[in-house]
């Protein structure tokens, strides 16, 4: 029996998970928690296989979260489950830790097929995306640019385009104010912006092309 933690922000997507897998003879839901710092503290105390959770909570967004667990509880498999677009944030969602990538869109049938090839070992993303990853294919320009991306970089823009400040993205990647500014000056070159304003713009314009 897969023992799975679902995690996400909205009551109504909770239950929603909950009443499907409630009858599943392979996969037991042993937690549901609305926000990613509660995940860390029950993988603390209970037995988990996979987690299938939501990469933007307000106290802990998903790309860290994914690192936290990587580094503690390896063999733990975490599976994205975003409204976010695949081709932007599911390569980086994959070099950060995670073991699959579901779009909120997708049928039960799919959430299901991903859990089930995941705690086998494999790693889930759409037929699409992984077409044009195997036959080395653009995807929107938004992708591309998103997989330039190292890992720390995409969590500091993350950060920043839902309004964070330096000293809150310090605290919440431990890292210091300085290094912050770094990666952020790091993003502007790339964007080719001068400021701040414009520097979140893009990166919102960049997701919707």
């Amino acid at each position: 029996m897969i023992k799975l933690l679902i995690a996400d922000n909205h009551p109504i997507t909770r239950k929603g998970l909950e009443v499907l897998f409630s009858a599943s003879p392979n996969i037991k839901i042993v937690g549901s928690l609305d926000d990613g710092q509660a995940i860390l503290e029950f993988v603390k105390k209970n037995p988990v296989d996979i987690i299938l959770t939501e990469a933007d909570f307000p106290k802990l967004n998903g790309l860290t979260l994914l690192r936290y667990l990587k580094n503690d509880f390896p063999d733990i498999k975490t599976i994205i489950f975003s409204g976010q677009p695949e081709e932007v944030y599911a390569i980086n969602a994959i070099k950060a830790g995670a073991a699959g990538y579901i779009n909120k869109s997708v049928n039960v049938i799919t959430i299901n097929e991903a859990i089930l090839k995941v705690a086998e070992g494999g790693i889930y993303l759409s037929n699409d995306l992984t077409q044009q990853l195997a036959f080395g294919s653009r995807v929107n320009k938004g992708g591309t640019f998103y997989k330039k991306l190292s890992t720390r970089e995409a969590e500091v823009l993350k950060l920043l385009t839902i309004g964070r400040k330096n000293k809150e993205i310090s605290k919440e990647l431990d890292i210091n104010e300085k290094t912050v500014s770094t990666y952020k000056a790091r993003l502007m070159r790339k964007l080719k912006v001068t400021n701040l304003v414009d520097l979140v713009n893009q990166a919102k314009l960049s997701q919707q092309l």
